[in-house]
């Protein structure tokens, strides 16, 4: 009924390994029905995934979400319910400490015992943000794969009900600009 356990919220905690999935991380399917993308964080390493991103650049809870989605390209997005109560713990272990900033919205900056603790952890973690990178390439690559096969299918379905000249013209400018477009990307 739902073509994949990822697809139900009801299903979300479970997988092709049985009930219990992988600890309130999703079942390792990408978003929106993406490629498969495995567990990103096993038991206590957001804690340090936060801290080095703290580190980076102070941040409220809402950018850290953001930035661990788009670290991933959208296959990750930890929910507040994960994300403040990890930092409400490091704020409690005197890791990370709140700052006023713009508005309402108060910065977490990580503090010097923030620093001492994260340093042990820094090879775990860089192997952590490199996964993410690789599974946002991943799901770029995915994504521009389902686009072109979205193409190809509406080609097939136009050219199957026939072209006149006038529309085969039409279609043509139409892959030419968007090929032309596709060049200019990131250029």
């Amino acid at each position: 009924m739902y073509g994949h356990f990822g697809s139900h919220p009801h299903r979300a905690r479970h997988s092709r390994h049985g009930v219990g999935g992988h600890g309130g991380h999703g079942d390792g399917h990408g978003r929106r029905g993406g490629p498969r993308l495995g567990r990103f964080l096993e038991h206590g390493d957001l804690r340090f995934v936060l801290l080095a991103l703290v580190e980076e650049a102070p941040s409220h809870g809402y950018e850290l979400i953001r930035t661990l989605e788009e670290r991933t390209g959208g296959a990750y997005r930890p929910s507040p319910g994960a994300i403040y109560p990890t930092l409400a713990l490091l704020e409690d272990e005197g890791f990370v400490a709140q700052s006023q900033g713009s508005g309402a919205r108060k910065l977490y900056e990580i503090t010097p015992a923030g620093l001492e603790a994260l340093a042990p952890q820094r090879p775990s973690v860089a192997a952590i943000f490199a996964r993410m990178n690789e599974t946002g390439d991943e799901v770029g690559r995915h994504k521009v794969r389902r686009g072109m096969e979205n193409v190809k299918t509406a080609l097939r379905l136009r050219a199957s009900r026939g072209l006149s000249e006038t529309e085969a013209e039409a279609v043509a400018a139409i892959l030419d600009e968007a090929a032309g477009k596709i060049e200019r990307v990131g250029a």
